[in-house]
C-alpha cells in the first residue's frame, strides 16, 4: 500500500499553486483617483467654510445658516414642492404603468418615449416656452375666467408653475425606477390572485401592489427629491426663489454660509441615500431570513421523525430484542 500510494512530494502541484498571488495595484490607483475627485472638491469646500483669514479654526459660518435671512422660507418653500411634485409623479405614473402592463403591453413603448421627452428637451428651452405660455394671460386672456388661473398658478407662495415643471423633469427618472420595480413582479399572477380572493380593484392596489413596490416608490421619492433641491435654472429664469436659488442668492453677500449650506445639503442628500440602501437591503434580507429559519425548521421536524422511524424500525427488527420479548412470552405462558 505504500508503494502505491504517492508521496506528498511526488503529487503535482495544481496550476498556478507555485505563484505568488501579486497585489493589483490598479485597484487602489482607481479607488484613490475616485477618492480624490469626489472627496477633495468638499474637502476644500469645509477648508474655505472653518478658516476664517485673521480669526482661524471657527463655526460661525455653519452657526449662522439658520440665522440667514430667507433661509426658511426657501427651504419651506422647496420642501413643499418637492412633496406635491413626488405626489403628483406617483399619481401619473403608478396607475399608467399597472393599465398598460396588464391590460395593452404594446402601448409600453409609447409610455416609455413620452416620459422620456424631458431628457431631450433643455431646461432652458422649456422655461422658455413656459414663459411664452404664461405670457399668454394678459394678452390674450385678461377677459376670460382662465385669466384668473394664469394668475394663480404664478402664486409666489406657492408657484404651481414650478409643479408642473418639476414634474415633467421628473418623468424620466420616475418612469425608469417604478419600471424596474415592475419588471421584478409577475404583476398579472398577483392581481389575478387577489382579484380570484374576491378583492376589489382599489384594494388590489393598494394591499397587493403598492406593498411589492415600496422599494420602488421610496427611490422614486428620493430621486425627485434630489431634483427638487438642487433645481435651479427654471426657478431662477422664472423669478422664484426656492433652495438652490437662496444659496446662490446668499453666496454674493455671505460666501462662507452659502457654501456651508451647500455642504451641509449634500451630507443630508449623502445620509438618505444610504438610510435608503440600508432599508432597502433590510426588506430583501428579511424574506431571505424567514425562508431560512423556515427550512431549518421543516429539516429538525424531518430529521426528528427519520429518528423516530430508524428507532422503531430498528426495535421491531432487533433480534436480542425480539428474543427477549419471545423468552417473556413463553414464562407467561408457562
Amino acid at each position: 500500500m505504500a508503494a502505491l500510494t504517492p508521496s506528498a512530494a511526488a503529487r503535482p502541484k495544481p496550476e498556478g499553486a507555485g505563484r505568488r498571488r501579486r497585489p493589483r495595484v490598479w485597484r487602489g490607483v482607481v479607488g484613490l483617483i475616485a477618492a480624490v475627485y469626489f472627496l477633495g472638491p468638499l474637502v476644500a469646500s469645509v477648508i474655505f467654510t472653518v478658516d476664517v483669514p485673521g480669526q482661524g479654526l471657527t463655526l460661525n459660518s455653519y452657526s449662522g445658516i439658520f440665522g440667514a435671512e430667507g433661509f426658511w422660507d426657501s427651504l419651506r418653500l422647496t420642501l413643499e414642492l418637492a412633496a406635491a411634485t413626488i405626489a403628483a409623479t406617483l399619481l401619473l405614473l403608478v396607475p399608467a404603468l399597472i393599465a398598460v402592463r396588464l391590460t395593452a403591453p404594446r402601448l409600453r413603448v409609447l409610455l416609455e418615449v413620452l416620459c422620456s421627452l424631458p431628457l431631450v428637451v433643455p431646461a432652458v428651452a422649456l422655461t422658455a416656452g413656459i414663459s411664452s405660455v404664461l405670457q399668454w394671460g394678459p394678452d390674450h386672456l385678461a377677459d376670460t375666467p382662465l385669466f384668473q388661473t394664469f394668475t394663480a398658478i404664478q402664486n409666489p407662495d406657492f408657484p404651481a408653475v414650478l409643479l408642473l415643471a418639476y414634474v415633467l423633469m421628473a418623468l424620466p427618472l420616475a418612469y425608469r425606477t417604478l419600471d424596474a420595480g415592475l419588471r421584478a413582479l409577475d404583476l398579472r399572477t398577483l392581481v389575478e390572485a387577489a382579484r380570484n380572493c374576491g378583492a376589489s380593484w382599489p384594494r388590489t392596489v393598494f394591499q397587493v401592489v403598492l406593498p411589492n413596490l415600496r422599494g420602488a416608490l421610496l427611490n422614486t421619492g428620493f430621486l425627485t427629491l434630489a431634483l427638487v433641491l438642487g433645481e435651479y435654472t427654471v426657478a431662477s429664469i422664472l423669478g422664484y426663489r426656492p433652495f438652490a436659488v437662496w444659496i446662490v442668492s446668499l453666496g454674493g453677500s455671505n460666501a462662507q454660509v452659502s457654501v456651508s449650506v451647500s455642504v451641509l445639503s449634500l451630507v443630508l442628500t449623502w445620509v438618505l441615500l444610504l438610510l435608503l440602501a440600508a432599508a432597502g437591503r433590510g426588506r430583501a434580507a428579511r424574506p431571505q431570513r424567514r425562508v431560512r429559519a423556515n427550512a431549518a425548521t421543516d429539516t429538525g421536524r424531518d430529521i426528528d421523525t427519520d429518528i423516530d422511524t430508524v428507532s422503531a424500525s430498528v426495535t421491531d427488527t432487533d433480534p436480542a430484542t425480539a428474543a427477549v420479548t419471545d423468552t417473556d412470552t413463553v414464562q407467561e405462558k408457562s
